[in-house]
C-alpha cells in the first residue's frame, strides 16, 4: 500500500497536531506524577477525552507515584492486561481491575 500524496502544509498540519497531542499526553502524566490528577478521574474521563483515550496503560500505571517499570509490568500480568494496550483499549471488567489495584 502506497502512502498518500501530501502537500508540505498538510504535512505542517499533521506535525503540529502530533506535536500538541504528544505535549497534552506529558500533561497529562506529569499531572498524575504530582497529584494534582488521580488515576481513577482519569479512567473516568477516558470515554470522552481522545488524548486519555490514547495513552498507553502503562505510561499511566509509571505515572502513579510509587510504581515503575517493575511493579507496572507485574501489574499488568496480574490483570492480564498486554503491554501496548491503551487506555480506549480497555474492557469495563479491565478498567474496573487496573482502578481497584491502583486505588
Amino acid at each position: 500500500m502506497a502512502f498518500p500524496v501530501t502537500t508540505p502544509e498538510q504535512r505542517a498540519q499533521a506535525l503540529a497536531k502530533a506535536t500538541a497531542a504528544r505535549k497534552a499526553r506529558s500533561t497529562l502524566l506529569s499531572d498524575i506524577r504530582t497529584g494534582r490528577r488521580d488515576p481513577a478521574t482519569v479512567l473516568a474521563q477516558a470515554d470522552t477525552d481522545e488524548i486519555i483515550k490514547r495513552t498507553k496503560v502503562t505510561a499511566l500505571i509509571r505515572a502513579v507515584p510509587g510504581i515503575g517499570t517493575v511493579k507496572a509490568t507485574r501489574l499488568l500480568e496480574q490483570l492480564s492486561i498486554p503491554a501496548t494496550r491503551r487506555i480506549g483499549g480497555l474492557g469495563p471488567s479491565q478498567r474496573q481491575a487496573l482502578l481497584d489495584a491502583l486505588t
